[in-house]
C-alpha cells in the first residue's frame, strides 16, 4: 500500500491474554485515501507487524515495534495508543501514561484513548485523573459500556458510592450479559447499601428502621430467633407500620410457630389490606392446618392480582386436592411441572400429580409422575453426595480418589 494513504481510527478488540488477567486491546485502523507524509510504507510495514505481535501476546515485540513507528512517524497518534496499551500490559503504568497522554495530544477524541489513560492512571494509583480521564471517555462515547464500567470501579474505590453505582447500572443496561460489569454493579450497590445503613444508625441508633435491618440481616444469616425479637422491638416502636407484621410472621412459618406466624400475617392485612404476598402466605398456611376452602379463597385473590407468585400453581393445587378437588388439583400441578424451578417444589409437584392422577384412576399418568418424582430425588441425592465426598477431600487430602494401578481387571 502506498505512502499516499494514512490511518483513520476503527474499533478496537478487547483481547484477554495468558500473561495477565488485565485487558489487552489492540487497536484496528482502515486505510482512507488522505496524504500523510509520514506514514511511509517502512512505517505501515513496521505497524502492521507490531500490531500482530501483540495480537499474538508477544509484548516485547510489539513495544519494540510500536517505538520504532513513534520514532519514526512522531505524529501518529494511533501507534502511541497501541504503545501505551503494550507498556501498560507489561505493568509499566508510568511510561503507558505517558504515551496515551501523547496520543490525546496529538487526537484529543481518538476513541480509546482516554479510556485506556483512565486505567493506566488508576492502576498507578492516580485516582482522581483516573476518573477525570475517563468521564471524558463516556462523554464522547456514551454507548461505550467498558467506559462506563470503569467509571464505576474508579468511583467505588475512591468511595463515591453514588457515582459508582450509577455508571454501573448504565453499563449495565448497554451490556447486560457482561459479568464483570454485574459484578462491580453489585458491589457498588452493596457499597451504597451499607453506606446508608451506616449514616441511619448514625442519625437514629434508636429508630424502629435500625432493628428492621438488624432483623433482616437475622434473616439472611438464618438466625431466625434473633430476627424473631428483632422485628418485635421494631413492632413495638412502630405498631402501625406496614410490611413488619409480615416479615415477623416469615421468620415465626420458618421457625415453626405456625399459630403465630398466622397472626402476624392477620395483623398485616388488617393495617395493609392490599398486601397481595402476606394474603398468598396466609393461605399457604391454612394448607398446612386442612382448611382447603379458606386457603382456596386466599391463594386465589393473591394470584388474581399477582400470578406470577412463587409456586403459585402448587399451592392453588394444593388447597384443590384437600379440597377433594382432583381434576381442578390436577391442572395446576399440571402447569407447575412445567414452570416450577425449584428442584424441591418440583419434586412435590410430581408427587402431588402421581397422588392425584391415581385417585382419578389414570394409572398410567401416575406411575410417569412418581417416576419423575424419584429421579428428581435420585438426582439430588447424587449431587449432595458427590458434593460431599469433594468436601471431605478438601478437608482431608489423604481422602482421595483411587488410583490406577496400571493392572487390568480380572474377567
Amino acid at each position: 500500500m502506498s505512502s499516499s494513504k494514512r490511518f483513520q481510527t476503527g474499533e478496537y478488540l478487547l483481547y484477554r491474554t495468558r500473561l495477565g488477567r488485565r485487558l489487552l486491546v489492540v487497536a484496528v485502523f482502515a486505510w482512507a485515501s488522505t496524504a500523510c507524509a509520514q506514514v511511509t510504507p517502512v512505517i505501515e510495514q513496521q505497524f502492521q507487524q507490531a500490531s500482530e505481535a501483540m495480537r499474538q501476546g508477544k509484548l516485547g515485540q510489539a513495544e519494540e515495534g510500536f517505538a520504532a513507528v513513534v520514532k519514526g512517524a512522531p505524529n501518529f497518534a494511533e501507534a502511541y495508543l497501541n504503545l501505551g496499551l503494550v507498556r501498560e500490559e507489561q505493568g509499566r503504568h508510568e511510561d503507558a501514561v505517558a504515551s496515551l497522554q501523547k496520543a490525546l495530544q496529538l487526537k484529543p477524541h481518538l476513541r480509546g484513548a482516554s479510556l485506556f489513560l483512565g486505567i493506566a492512571l488508576y492502576r498507578s494509583n492516580h485516582l482522581d485523573l483516573a476518573l477525570t480521564s475517563l468521564r471524558k471517555e463516556t462523554v464522547a462515547y456514551p454507548k461505550d459500556a467498558n467506559a462506563w464500567m470503569w467509571v464505576g470501579v474508579v468511583a467505588l474505590e475512591k468511595g463515591e458510592g453514588e457515582e459508582a453505582a450509577d455508571a454501573l447500572d448504565k453499563a449495565a443496561k448497554l451490556a447486560p450479559g457482561n459479568v464483570d460489569i454485574l459484578y462491580h454493579r453489585g458491589q457498588a450497590h452493596l457499597f451504597v447499601s451499607k453506606e446508608s445503613y451506616a449514616r441511619m444508625f448514625k442519625a437514629d441508633p434508636k429508630s424502629w428502621r435500625v432493628h428492621q435491618i438488624l432483623a433482616e440481616a437475622n434473616a439472611d444469616a438464618e438466625r431466625h430467633v434473633d430476627a424473631i425479637a428483632e422485628y418485635r422491638v421494631a413492632i413495638s416502636l412502630a405498631p402501625n407500620e406496614p410490611r413488619l407484621y409480615e416479615e415477623l410472621g416469615v421468620e415465626l412459618r420458618v421457625s415453626g410457630k405456625r399459630q403465630e406466624a398466622e397472626e402476624a400475617f392477620r395483623k398485616e392485612l388488617e393495617l395493609d389490606p392490599y398486601n397481595v404476598v402476606a394474603k398468598y402466605k396466609l393461605g399457604v398456611l391454612a394448607i398446612e392446618r386442612g382448611d382447603a376452602s379458606r386457603a382456596k379463597q386466599l391463594i386465589e385473590e393473591a394470584l388474581q392480582v399477582r400470578p406470577e407468585l412463587r409456586h403459585g400453581d402448587y399451592n392453588l393445587g394444593r388447597a384443590e386436592a384437600l379440597g377433594g378437588q382432583d381434576e381442578a388439583a390436577i391442572k395446576h400441578f399440571e402447569k407447575a411441572a412445567t414452570t416450577e424451578t425449584d428442584e424441591e417444589v418440583l419434586q412435590q409437584v410430581w408427587f402431588q400429580l402421581g397422588v392425584a392422577y391415581r385417585r382419578v384412576h389414570r394409572m398410567p399418568e401416575a406411575q410417569q409422575a412418581i417416576a419423575n418424582f424419584q429421579k428428581l430425588k435420585n438426582d439430588q441425592a447424587e449431587r449432595s453426595q458427590e458434593q460431599l465426598n469433594k468436601l471431605k477431600v478438601q478437608q482431608d487430602p489423604d481422602v482421595a480418589q483411587p488410583t490406577d494401578t496400571g493392572t487390568s481387571p480380572q474377567q
